[in-house]
């Protein structure tokens, strides 16, 4: 199992580890996802990217950021799981990519970005994936009215020849 203290000194940073419904979580500053990412792949053995997704904790009680970025990863060889998790602020809610060590990453950091609007540096190729081109919101964000904004005025008309 791998020691939180010890990854916090390889990293050069604090991590917060809690336990809940025996998922072990840990929480790293956004500066220090990649590093911790990384020395979790390369020294600790996960070497397989679950999930990756997003929380808006825009009215969320006690809350003091605005984004949760959570990573789930799996140590195939051993079966041990982790949580990772990140904050992000908007304007600039943006973490670093993935992608240079699991290639899966790619389309899940787009799924987020469409959602949310968390942008990831570096990515190869960060562009809608869900919503179309033309649609400017993020319909997961907690501030997206729940009847939409007018959403559908904007989008193409497609028509079909002898209709």
């Amino acid at each position: 199992m791998v020691d939180a203290l010890e990854l916090a000194a390889r990293i050069g940073s604090p991590l917060t580890e809690s336990t809940f419904r025996d998922n072990r979580r840990m929480d790293v500053a956004a500066t220090h996802i990649l590093p911790l990412l990384t020395t979790l792949k390369n020294d600790f053995g996960f070497n397989m990217l679950i999930d990756l997704t997003a929380v808006d904790y825009l009215e969320y009680e006690g809350a003091r950021d605005r984004f949760g970025v959570v990573y789930l990863l799996l140590n195939v060889d051993s079966g041990e799981r982790l949580i990772l998790r990140t904050a992000v602020n908007l304007p600039e809610a943006t973490l670093p990519t993935a992608t240079g060590l699991w290639r899966g990453a790619d389309w899940m950091e787009r799924e987020v970005f469409d959602m949310f609007g968390i942008r990831f540096a570096g990515h190869p190729d960060l562009r809608r994936i869900l919503m179309p081109d033309e649609f400017t919101e993020f319909p997961l964000r907690k501030d997206y009215p729940v009847k939409g904004r007018g959403e559908r005025h904007n989008f193409p008309v497609i028509t079909r020849a002898g209709s």
